[in-house]
């Protein structure tokens, strides 16, 4: 028989998946993922606690390395974390840049290179993450999220591979699916995120977490490797 967990890790995982197939969800990307079967989640405990960090970072480890076998557009792993909390934005982002200090210094201590193609510093406007030597953006939802598009029913971080963008750029494709996307958070929430920018322009570090923040933040986060 299956238990409690198991039960609850398929319904999650499913729910998510749903969130991503719904008709308004304005991610085409994720929808494009999903829909070639390289949108993958992996269910874990608590965004506030280290529990599942050495598993979070194992995938990402396997995520990279079959990437760097086989480059395929489209591809994003989310990572679901099932304990409920009521958080805060400002809760959330502070746990959610937890979770990502304690993967990029499981990344060093590993011996794992920086992907060059990005800046480990975050206050570069080429800042980026990296994970088993392949550069990362991370986009995350929760039950509190000022953003609709970013709202789900638990804590979610989904990393998604920059090289993907960067050929979608080279393809002369990346341009306009921003566009479909831009035009899609409108229909849902009525008006344009004001958190969206180009990498490359400003630093991408601030819109991880989906929290409207100004000028003056500083991202609390810092690479060995930098």
């Amino acid at each position: 028989m299956i238990n409690v967990e198991q039960e609850e890790e398929e319904r999650l995982a499913a729910a998510f998946n749903d969130h991503v197939s719904a008709r308004d969800f304005p991610c085409v990307g994720a929808k494009a993922a999903m829909g070639r079967g390289r949108l993958a989640t992996l269910v874990c405990n608590d965004i506030a606690s280290a529990w599942d960090d050495m598993r979070i970072h194992e995938k990402l480890l396997d995520w990279s390395h079959a990437y760097a076998r086989e480059p395929q557009l489209f591809r994003s792993l989310a990572v679901i974390f099932g304990r409920p909390r009521a958080l805060s934005e400002a809760q959330f982002e502070h746990h959610m840049w937890e979770r990502i200090q304690s993967l990029a210094d499981k990344d060093e201590w590993r011996g794992q290179t920086y992907d060059h193609a990005v800046s480990p510093d975050p206050s570069d406007p080429h800042f980026g993450l990296s994970f088993g030597g392949q550069a990362y953006f991370v986009v995350g939802l929760h039950p509190n999220a000022s953003r609709l598009a970013r709202r789900f029913e638990r804590p979610v971080l989904v990393f998604n591979l920059h090289d993907q963008f960067e050929q979608l750029r080279a393809d002369q494709r990346y341009e306009r699916m921003r566009e479909t996307i831009l035009e899609r958070d409108v229909a849902l929430a009525g008006d344009i995120n004001p958190m969206l920018a180009r990498h490359g322009e400003v630093s991408e570090a601030s819109q991880y977490s989906g929290r409207l923040v100004d000028g003056d933040w500083q991202c609390p986060f810092k690479d060995k490797r930098a």
